[in-house]
Parts: C-alpha cells; sequence; structure tokens
C-alpha cells in the first residue's frame, strides 16, 4: 500500500511551506499536482549539462538532448501502453492536444452535416474545439443525456446514435464529479458504428492504470502537470492507422522531408504533427515524472485514492447543509460541493485562512454547472501526498465556516 507521509517527503514544497510556520494543506490537485525532487532535478540537470535543439543539430550534445527528448517520448508510449511511440504526439497539454484531434479530424474525417458526438460534464477543452470544428466546417454537435452522479447510459446512446456521427468525445473522469466512466464500452460501441473516439485523460491518467489498447480508443489526451510533471507539456496518443491518414494541420521546421516553393512532402509520423522546436525540458520533466510514478506504481495509486476518496466524501456529505456531488466509489479523487448559504469563493477564502487550498467556480465546466443548477461548486482535490488527517482538517474547516457566517451556533 502507497505510505503517503514517505512519498510527502518526495517533493520539497511541503518541507518549504512547513519552515514559514503556516499549515499547508494542498487539495488542489485537479488543477495541477506538485513536483517531486526527481522532477525538479531532471529539469534542472536537462538544462545544466544537455541543452540543445533536437533532432537537427549534428554535434554531440544535440544528438544527447535529441536521446533525452526522444528517451521520454518512449516513457510517456509505455505508460500509456501505445502500440509504438511513433503513435505520441507531444503537445503543450490537454487542451492543445484535443485542439490538436479536433483540427486533424474537421475537414478530413467529419464534414459537413455529420454529428459530432460529445457530453454535457466535459471541461472547457474538450468542448470548445469541437464547437469551433463544427462551426467551421458545418458539422451538428448533438449531447448525450446525463444520468445521475454524471453517468452515462449506454443504451440510450447507442438509440440516439446517428449513421453521420463521426466523432465521439468524451471525458475518462469528470474533473467535477470525479466520476470515472466506462471508456472502453463507449469505445466499443462508438467503433462498431463506424466513429473515432477522442478521450480526454486529464483527470483519469493521474490516478489509473491508463491501457489505451485495451480501452479501444482512437486518440487519448493527457497533461503532464496533473501527474506530477511540468506545466506546458502533454501528449496526444492517436493510433497509427488515424495518424498515418490524417495531414498536418501546423505547418513548419522539423515536419517535413522536402519543401519546394510551392510544396512539400511531410515526414513521418509523429515528426510531421510537432513543428518547430519542442518543450525539450518539459518532455524530459515528463518522462521524469511518469518514472516516479511508475516506480509507486498506478495500481497503488488507485487503490490509495479510491480510500482516501471514500473516506473524505463521507466527511464532508455527514456535515449539516453540505451536498456532495457525483459517486462515492468509481470516481478519482476531485469531490465537489455545495455549503448552503456560503458562496463557493467564500467558502475557499475561508479555507484558505485555515492553510486549505481548495478550488471554487465553475471549474471551466459551465454547462456540467448549469446541469446542476448552480452558479459554482467548491473542490477539494486528493493526491498521492495527500492524508485522512488533511480530510479531517478540511471537514473541521467546513464547520468551523459555518458558524463564522452565522449558519449555526
Amino acid at each position: 500500500m502507497l505510505n503517503p507521509h514517505s512519498i510527502r517527503a518526495d517533493f520539497p514544497i511541503f518541507a518549504a511551506r512547513e519552515r514559514s510556520g503556516e499549515p499547508f494543506i494542498y487539495l488542489d490537485n485537479a488543477a495541477t499536482t506538485q513536483k517531486p525532487q526527481a522532477v525538479i532535478d531532471a529539469l534542472c540537470d536537462y538544462y545544466g549539462t544537455t541543452n540543445a535543439n533536437v533532432h537537427r543539430s549534428p554535434h554531440r550534445i544535440g544528438m544527447e538532448a535529441t536521446e533525452r527528448f526522444e528517451g521520454a517520448r518512449v516513457t510517456v508510449s509505455r505508460f500509456l501502453n501505445a502500440t509504438e511511440p511513433a503513435e505520441l504526439i507531444f503537445t503543450r497539454g490537454t487542451t492543445e492536444a484535443i485542439n490538436l484531434a479536433a483540427g486533424l479530424l474537421a475537414g478530413q474525417v467529419i464534414g459537413e452535416g455529420d454529428v459530432i458526438l460529445c457530453t454535457p460534464s466535459e471541461h472547457h477543452s474538450n468542448l470548445i474545439p469541437w464547437q469551433m470544428a463544427a462551426q467551421r466546417i458545418g458539422a451538428r454537435l448533438e449531447f448525450v443525456t446525463l444520468q445521475k452522479e454524471g453517468r452515462f447510459d449506454l443504451d440510450e446512446i447507442a438509440a440516439q446514435w446517428h449513421p453521420q456521427t463521426k466523432v465521439f468525445a468524451f471525458q475518462h473522469a469528470s474533473n467535477v464529479l470525479g466520476t470515472i466512466h466506462p471508456v472502453a464500452d463507449l469505445c466499443r460501441m462508438a467503433r462498431e458504428r463506424g466513429a473515432v473516439t477522442v478521450v480526454d485523460g486529464a483527470q483519469a491518467a493521474p490516478h489509473l492504470k491508463v491501457d489505451v489498447q485495451e480501452l479501444g480508443c482512437d486518440f487519448y489526451a493527457m497533461s503532464a502537470h496533473k501527474i506530477c510533471g511540468p506545466t506546458g507539456i502533454g501528449a496526444l496518443y492517436g493510433r497509427r492507422e488515424w495518424l498515418d491518414r490524417l495531414n498536418p494541420i501546423w505547418g513548419g521546421g522539423e515536419m517535413i522531408l522536402k519543401v519546394s516553393l510551392t510544396s512539400a512532402t511531410y515526414n513521418e509520423i509523429p515528426f510531421k504533427f510537432e513543428p518547430g522546436t519542442p518543450n525539450i525540458a518539459g518532455a524530459v520533466g515528463f518522462g521524469a515524472a511518469i518514472e516516479y510514478m511508475e516506480g509507486i506504481g498506478m495500481g497503488n495509486v488507485a487503490a490509495y485514492l479510491d480510500d482516501l476518496a471514500a473516506y473524505a466524501y463521507d466527511l464532508i456529505k455527514d456535515i449539516d447543509g453540505v451536498t456532495v456531488f457525483g459517486p462515492r466509489e468509481g470516481r478519482t479523487g476531485a469531490i465537489s460541493f455545495w455549503v448552503e448559504g456560503v458562496h463557493p469563493h467564500d467558502i475557499a477564502s475561508f479555507l484558505d485562512a485555515d492553510g486549505i487550498s481548495v478550488r471554487a467556480g465553475h471549474h471551466c465546466a459551465q454547462p456540467l454547472m448549469q446541469w446542476l443548477d448552480l452558479p459554482a461548486t467548491a473542490r477539494a482535490s486528493f493526491y498521492i501526498y495527500n492524508t485522512r488527517d488533511e480530510a479531517d482538517e478540511l471537514a473541521r474547516s467546513i464547520v468551523k465556516t459555518r458558524k463564522v457566517m452565522g449558519i449555526v451556533a
């Protein structure tokens, strides 16, 4: 079983904040996680010893930088169990990965009058790119119906399926409700009907063992910074048959084989989708983060977060005047809640005064807030270095806030 106390020692920010003498309980991990020393060291070591451009410099240090960059691709593709590293495209994060997938598919796979199927519970990063694609090519957006706890009804989706549905884009796990969806079943349904699947894995990849071959998805997007890696780097997995078929939408250096003044021949995958100088240090840090998580074991991560989230869920749910959203089980560590009589932003401010960092707002999921009939929620999101004691402190601070606000004596 994962030991959060020994893991905590790997993250220098906790010792640094504790030296200040103020409490520091970080529960905003769905937004971004803290970074272990191994990742910080990898970034510093790259810039301190191997800084050079990749794929184009014939000198020794350039080749060393290329080896580290491509080594990170091997590590991340292994983490997702891609068939080969070439199926892994580095991006700036999940948002850019989904924008890339939407840009590639729009016009090359999706045409005028076709349907893009999505869900109302998506983060804006898996909604706005499809809105823009649909508007650009004259396609139509349709949405599945959300059931209790933000789940999907597979039979209902099958019943509403159109022959014109060319893409099904959906989240692996909700950033608001924490709900983990049956991705393999959804991908199977889409594949049997000839549609491409694009899965937003931003909230699931840090919590679960992800196997893109078992899931059967065509595209899978994730960010490094939500799994202990650096900001500004992420990945789009794409099945080779799609990546080979699709032409790039961004042009520039290093994505070509031959160029004349009026035409170009594109490079092989994944390079034809990565124009310009990439985030080399970010990729190196991404690889170090994945190796760190693999050292813990994603099975251990999932088991620990299941237990901790259930414990925190019960604590918060049992507070008078508090509503918790999403399922108790089959969830990630992100727990959204509403305190009757207190705006979520005020909740976040009161908790922050007690040294507890949580998120408040619409969480870039405004349609889901409309489904909940709320303007916003507070959200506590737990990760591998959080403990039951911190969940206890969170519950105590919520109770205290209700007293300070005069809601209870």
